[in-house]
């Protein structure tokens, strides 16, 4: 995510500064979470904002972005989704189920990246809405790749993420969680 997040942004913010905080999963950053906007609220100017970005993994959607919100407030912060056109200062987003699915969402980037893949993989039933693939995204996008000739002892996420990242283009994306994370950022550019 951190790759993804450092090669996309620039083009979503424009000549906005940020930076991104990576953690090595899940249940750290959730657990790190609390203290870590506790301690922003101290400090942080009106005018900048605190992106959140998880993935879903197979956790209840809701759930998820429930607990995201609540930790956001408790630490007293508005969010973009509880600003009701307020100013804000958190926004809460959810890789749905996991980054790999923003990946499968723009194919040409990942052709782009993998020229060997089958281009027909969008049209598949199981692929047509990336962010609804079973049986695990990631082992879906390492099997297709593996089939194509790569990443034959596994996938090497990393490796991955910098070679398909310069390609995604939010605006063609079919990942709707991939379209809802981009809208958000292009708002707070445009604000």
């Amino acid at each position: 995510m951190e790759v993804v997040l450092r090669t996309v942004l620039p083009r979503l913010l424009g000549d906005i500064s940020f930076e991104v905080y990576a953690h090595q999963c899940k249940h750290e950053l959730l657990a790190r979470l609390p203290a870590r906007l506790s301690g922003y609220r101290r400090w942080i100017p009106d005018d900048w904002r605190i992106v959140v970005v998880v993935d879903r993994d197979s956790d209840d959607c809701l759930h998820v972005k429930r607990r995201l919100e609540r930790i956001s407030g408790d630490a007293g912060f508005l969010t973009r989704s509880s600003a009701g056109g307020a100013t804000y200062s958190v926004v809460n987003r959810l890789a749905v189920e996991e980054l790999e699915a923003w990946y499968f969402g723009d194919w040409q980037a990942v052709k782009a990246a993998y020229p060997r893949v089958s281009p027909a993989i969008p049209g598949k039933a199981g692929y047509r809405d990336p962010d609804a693939i079973r049986g695990g995204t990631w082992e879906q996008f390492e099997r297709i790749l593996r089939r194509a000739g790569y990443f034959t002892g596994g996938l090497r996420k990393i490796e991955a993420a910098r070679a398909i990242a310069p390609h995604l283009t939010p605006g063609r994306t079919a990942s709707r969680s991939f379209q809802v994370f981009c809208d958000a950022m292009r708002e707070m550019a445009d604000a």
